[in-house]
């Protein structure tokens, strides 16, 4: 089975944020996944958009592929995780000389596509 990926790492927004968006488009047609992302105002939407096309573009190179070549139309989303990553870690002075930790999350985008023949 063939499986083209693409990957986005330490993208800078929370994992939590990106998964409501990806559960959205997970198991559909690539060019109806970019057109519901089109149209969500959400900002981790745009990113997940970003790593659709690219590995839209991977699935288009033969170079990629063993020689082939495969159309939007014809490939669907079957792997969309959205895995934590690292994270920076800042402090914020509080009370009486204390310190609170302010983690700001970092997050993996990977998106697997499979051409429709193959998953029958």
């Amino acid at each position: 089975m063939t499986t083209i990926t693409a990957h986005h790492k330490n993208a800078r927004m929370s994992a939590r944020k990106v998964r409501l968006v990806a559960d959205m488009v997970r198991g559909k047609y690539a060019d109806d996944a970019l057109n519901i992302l089109q149209y969500q105002p959400q900002r981790g939407a745009r990113m997940l958009e970003k790593v659709i096309k690219s590995a839209v573009g991977n699935a288009a190179d033969p170079d990629q592929n063993n020689g082939k070549s495969f159309r939007i139309e014809e490939l669907v989303l079957t792997d969309v995780r959205i895995d934590g990553g690292p994270m920076f870690k800042r402090i914020r002075p509080r009370a009486r000389g204390m310190a609170f930790m302010i983690k700001k999350r970092t997050s993996h985008i990977t998106v697997g596509l499979t051409p429709i023949d193959e998953l029958e």
